[in-house]
C-alpha cells in the first residue's frame, strides 16, 4: 500500500510505516515509552480484576529493531521496571490480516514485526503465550482460562 503523507509542507509517498519518516525517532519513541510508563502506572490504581495492554513497553523496542535504530539503557531498564503478569501474542493470520489507517504494513512486514515483538518480549524475559488462531470468543476463553492459572 502507498500512502501519502505531508512533511514540513512538501508532499511524499511511502510504501512502509510513516513512523519510520519522523525527524527524530529517537525522540518519538522516548514519547512513548514514557507514555507507556505513564498507561502501566496509572493502571496500578485500577480497581478491578484484571487490566489489558494492547501495546506493552517492550513493543517500542520491537519496532526500534525492525526499523534498525538504537535504542540505550533507558529502554531496557523501562521494562525491567514496569513488569506485566502475561504476555500473550496472537499470530499472524493471512486469513484476516488487512491494511487500513492504523496497520501500514504490508503482511510481510507485518510477519517481521511480529518477529520482532517475539523476540523483544522473549529477551525482556517473559514467558511469551501463544493464543491460537480460532473465533474471537474462543480466543477470549483462552486468555482468560490461562489467566486463572496466574
Amino acid at each position: 500500500m502507498t500512502l501519502e503523507a505531508k512533511n514540513d509542507g512538501e508532499i511524499s509517498s511511502f510504501s512502509t510505516n510513516p513512523i519510520a519518516l519522523v525527524s527524530d525517532p529517537l525522540d518519538f519513541n522516548r514519547k512513548i515509552l514514557r507514555a507507556r510508563i505513564k498507561h502501566f502506572q496509572e493502571s496500578l490504581l485500577s480497581q478491578g480484576p484484571v487490566v489489558f495492554f494492547d501495546r506493552g513497553i517492550p513493543d517500542i523496542m520491537a519496532y526500534m529493531d525492525y526499523f534498525d535504530q538504537e535504542y540505550g539503557a533507558e529502554f531496557i531498564k523501562a521494562t525491567e521496571d514496569h513488569r506485566y503478569d502475561a504476555v500473550y501474542l496472537l499470530p499472524m493470520w493471512k486469513g484476516i490480516y488487512i491494511t487500513d489507517g492504523e496497520r501500514f504494513e504490508s503482511y510481510g512486514e507485518a510477519l517481521q514485526i511480529h518477529d520482532h515483538l517475539r523476540e523483544a518480549y522473549t529477551n525482556s524475559g517473559y514467558d511469551v503465550i501463544e493464543v491460537p488462531k480460532d473465533s474471537v470468543p474462543n480466543r477470549i476463553r483462552f486468555i482468560l482460562k490461562s489467566l486463572n492459572r496466574i
